[in-house]
């Protein structure tokens, strides 16, 4: 297949781009691809006619979005609609992300695609009208992938780098921490997501719709970061801490573990998130992350 591939540089991009022995993937950078151009993103799939048009791109620092509330919808709802009706006009499959954030966390089991969604800030809302806005234009054409707690081997630029090497970071300043112990989710390696994604593409029962492609096993970012300690054999104090999944004013959903429904039931799964981590630590840190 022709793939174009919009957001090499991100740690999801980065992923597909390393993951990826088969296909033909043809991925622009900024200067040649602008998201935020209706204009420039249909002159682009118009040019290549792609089988696949591959979207990781997305505006998610989730307090900004608070403050750049008209950017969130630009990236993350409009840019997307226009991708969605480039791909119509061609015939292309869209394969477009969203998040966890789409649900409000009431309840206390994995949620699955169809499950009610009501998300409770900017960067939710965005991703949420993103979802309708691909599905709408393009019912025929869209894939929307729901998945949570992304951390990669290029790290997050806009956040800082990821959540696994900034405990790392953490621990080597400190010598006591707090961690949330409110949230639960579904922390997933973007390498193990971006192989789900490459076999679900080339699956011959995927249907236009809504997956989620998540590591199996919940937990909270405590016991997330736990986990990390462990692994790398670090030492340091380790304290819960329960802010109702607050941030400043801005509320996170408190439960948002996604259960991998439909493409389970192709046959796509992901690895436990604990055998994820491991992966990602001796991929990262080498032997240092083996006891």
């Amino acid at each position: 297949m022709n793939i174009l591939l919009i957001g090499r540089t991100g740690q999801l991009g980065h992923s597909i781009l390393k993951e990826n022995t088969v296909h033909r993937i043809f991925s622009p950078d900024r200067t040649e691809l602008d998201i935020e151009s209706r204009k420039s993103c249909q002159k682009m799939i118009a040019e290549l006619c792609p089988d696949v048009v591959i979207n990781t791109a997305a505006f998610h620092n989730v307090p900004q979005c608070e403050i750049e509330q008209h950017r969130a919808f630009k990236v993350n709802c409009l840019a997307v609609r226009d991708l969605a009706l480039a791909c119509k006009k061609t015939g292309a499959l869209l394969i477009t992300f969203s998040t966890d954030y789409v649900f409000d966390g009431m309840q206390n089991v994995p949620y699955q695609e169809d499950d009610r969604t009501n998300p409770l800030q900017i960067y939710g809302i965005s991703k949420l009208c993103g979802e309708f806005a691909a599905l709408a234009t393009a019912p025929e054409h869209a894939v929307v992938i729901r998945t949570c707690g992304l951390y990669g081997l290029v790290g997050a630029s806009s956040k800082g780098g990821n959540f696994v090497d900034q405990r790392i970071s953490d621990a080597q300043n400190h010598i006591q921490l707090e961690m949330g112990c409110d949230q639960i989710i579904s922390p997933t390696y973007t390498v193990d997501l971006a192989k789900a994604l490459l076999k679900l593409i080339e699956h011959p029962g995927i249907v236009p719709g809504i997956y989620h492609l998540v590591n199996e096993g919940a937990c909270t970012w405590f016991e997330f970061t736990q986990a990390i300690y462990e692994l790398m054999d670090i030492n340091i104090k380790l304290y819960p801490v329960d802010r109702g999944g607050m941030s400043g004013e801005m509320q996170r959903p408190l439960y948002s573990a996604l259960a991998n429904t439909k493409a389970g039931a192709l046959g796509i799964t992901l690895p436990h998130r604990r055998d994820a981590l491991k992966c990602y630590l001796a991929e990262k840190y080498g032997s240092v992350a083996m006891k």
